[in-house]
């Protein structure tokens, strides 16, 4: 069921090449992906926030672009829970938790799994025979409930180019080595890997072969930083599930050495959705438009307060929702489309929400420009202000770089970055400051200094 899901989700083209940055550039990755979760969720990974196509979930209305592409997800999402119970049952056998007494929490509540809150781990009693969950209950239930999978796809013999293993000649690396990144600590990642194997590629005899086969599929394995200790590469074989268990994604790196077929892999993973969810960041828009205020009588916009932490605040919000999701979601082109809609209303709602954080950001500039403004009130506005706009300005300026790179054009139409939000001053669309923050920030800094 999950190997058909794969070749259906492939037939639809919902695996798209990443635009990751590093070091500064953006590289589209040799693997394709496409991320499946829980409803609202992210994961982010080089600097790229992927969006989840969100599995069949009850209470949550999700429109699936085709039957083929929903009955795809729900085989996911029930692999998700199969894997969870290997992992649970992996874990206890390998003694791999501080309390070797463990009730079978292996069957959890789908309902429950989607949000243990810190504050809630942290309220549960240490004396473990006064209440029905122990601690060490919570901590497994929390390091193997996967939120999400990242699917991988590639075909190697379609690629030009593939980097070699620069340590221990392992051969061509379909991903470098790497430690998964945005995890909860110590979280588990489940993997299971489908090679589409074929007549015409027979696994050599390894009798004849020193090292790796390179006609298979490969995890590599070596301790973190160190490449004095040999690597292992462990042979990837049709329907193989591994399982990166405790704290193995931190002390080791991984990578994955093609073959010659093409491979899809399902990667399970506990993903750090603190700042991640559509409920997070929906929470975080409220918590600054507090902040704003309207006249019942005139309609007239004000702020409640000019306090430079409550200024502080609104404004790195204001940062977060624009970077961190529109512009994130925005550069990933119409993609999503392919399978769902589900995103669109939730992000013209933060749209919304941001737009309100524009006006709040002009009313503070004319605050500050109002003479009777007491000059050391003023300043302090200004200095926690201040830093905030030239990050925004920065970060406008390399997003828009970003979407006109070689490598944003070199994708097909409906998957090329869009520089959204964007406006110019002969726009129509009434924002209340310009696109380019510039004159705005020489402004503020001439104030600075005339006030010293």
């Amino acid at each position: 069921m999950v190997q058909e899901s794969f070749l259906a989700l492939r037939e639809h083209n919902c695996f798209f090449q990443d635009l990751v940055r590093i070091k500064g550039k953006d590289f589209l990755t040799p693997v394709s992906r496409i991320l499946i979760g829980n409803p609202g969720c992210t994961y982010k990974y080089l600097n790229t926030r992927l969006f989840t196509v969100p599995w069949p979930t009850e209470s949550y209305d999700i429109k699936f672009c085709s039957p083929q592409i929903y009955d795809a997800c729900k085989a996911l999402m029930r692999l998700n829970d199969y894997l969870h119970i290997e992992t649970v049952q992996a874990l206890q056998g390998q003694n791999l938790l501080e309390n070797k007494e463990i009730k079978d929490t292996a069957v959890i509540d789908r309902k429950q799994s989607f949000a243990a809150s810190p504050t809630e781990q942290e309220s549960v009693s240490k004396d473990q025979s006064s209440v029905c969950v122990s601690e060490d209950d919570r901590s497994l239930k929390n390091r193997t409930s996967y939120n999400l999978t990242l699917l991988n796809y590639m075909d190697p013999l379609q690629m030009l180019y593939l980097k070699q293993e620069p340590y221990f000649g392992m051969g061509s690396m379909a991903v470098s080595w790497h430690h998964d990144e945005n995890l909860v600590a110590r979280s588990a990642v489940a993997v299971y890997s489908y090679s589409c194997e074929d007549s015409s590629v027979q696994e050599s005899n390894e009798q004849e072969l020193k090292g790796r086969d390179p006609a298979v599929w490969h995890v590599g394995l070596k301790v973190a930083w160190d490449i004095e200790t040999p690597g292992l590469a462990v042979p990837l074989h049709q329907g193989d599930i591994y399982l990166m268990l405790d704290d193995l994604n931190m002390t080791h790196q991984h990578c994955v050495l093609a073959g010659l077929s093409p491979r899809f892999s399902s990667t399970h993973r506990v993903a750090d959705c603190s700042r991640g969810t559509l409920e997070y960041i929906l929470g975080q828009c409220e918590l600054a438009l507090q902040n704003l205020q309207s006249d019942s009588d005139s309609m007239a916009l004000s702020l409640k307060s000019l306090e430079a932490a409550v200024v502080k605040q609104v404004e790195e919000i204001h940062n977060e929702v624009e970077f961190e999701w529109l512009r994130q979601f925005w550069f990933q082109g119409k993609r999503y489309l392919k399978c769902t809609d589900w995103w669109l209303k939730p992000m013209a709602k933060l749209e919304e929400f941001w737009r309100k954080m524009e006006i709040m950001t002009s009313l503070v500039l004319s605050e500050v420009r109002k003479e009777q403004q007491i000059e050391e009130q003023r300043n302090e506005t200004i200095s926690c202000f201040l830093p905030l706009l030239k990050e925004r300005q920065k970060l406008r300026k390399e997003w828009t770089a970003r979407c006109q790179s070689d490598a944003a054009e070199s994708l097909p139409e409906d998957q090329r970055p869009e520089c959204h939000p964007f406006w110019t001053d002969d726009d129509e669309c009434n924002m209340p400051l310009p696109y380019d923050l510039e004159e705005v920030i020489a402004y503020l800094q001439n104030l600075v200094q005339w006030i010293e």
